[in-house]
């Protein structure tokens, strides 16, 4: 008996592997060779591309399509009609476009509507608002915001966003609200943030 849930309206690839404890709701579909690990829950209308891999603890909310090229590690939540795409130079009748990767890393949560264009890494425990547009690679701990995204503050692991509580030398001292969590961080790596506007032009 499997150790994971599919419901009988999702449609399920020959080879794909689920980890148990996995959750796969209405109208899913998963397609070859993709890799879903343990504990993952995938909700109404999901489509999962060939070769995606999606690691442990994952959820992907409604609707959202994980197309190929595109990477979930363990712990990402992906927000309703949350966007990814996978060729910066879309044409209907290319023959030759290239597959460009994309990877969401440990932690991190992109929120409902917003889009991924292809090609960036989004860092560990970083965060996407609802209907952001990311071209560029977004910083772990960081909170992305608008069109195009724009680092509009530093989050903690919890998912609220770090005060300011002081200096102590060269490193700025930042607390988090909810649970207290105290960071340390280099007061020049904090002064080099600044929003990045659109992506550099490919070759």
């Amino acid at each position: 008996m499997a150790d994971y849930y599919i419901h009988p309206s999702a449609e399920i690839a020959e080879g794909v592997v689920i980890g148990a404890g996995t959750k796969v709701w209405n109208q899913v579909q998963i397609r070859e060779e993709a890799r879903l690990g343990r504990d993952c829950v995938l909700s109404k209308d999901v489509y999962i591309d060939t070769g995606v891999v999606v690691g442990d603890r994952v959820k992907i909310q409604n609707g959202v399509s994980v197309y190929r090229g595109v990477t979930l590690e363990d712990d990402v939540l992906i927000g309703p009609h949350a966007v990814f795409t996978n060729d910066l130079f879309p044409r209907a009748f290319s023959v030759d476009w290239k597959l460009v990767p994309t990877i969401v890393q440990r932690g991190a949560s992109i929120g409902a509507n917003a889009t991924v264009v292809c090609g960036v890494t989004i860092g560990e425990y970083a965060m996407v608002a609802a209907g952001a547009v990311v071209s560029t690679d977004v910083p772990p701990y960081r909170l992305v915001v608008g069109n195009p995204a724009r680092i509009s503050a530093r989050v903690c692991r919890c998912g609220h966003k770090l005060r300011h509580q002081g200096t102590e030398g060269d490193t700025e001292v930042l607390v988090c609200p909810r649970c207290g969590t105290v960071i340390r961080m280099s007061i020049s790596v904090s002064a080099a943030e600044i929003p990045i506007f659109g992506r550099p032009e490919q070759e």
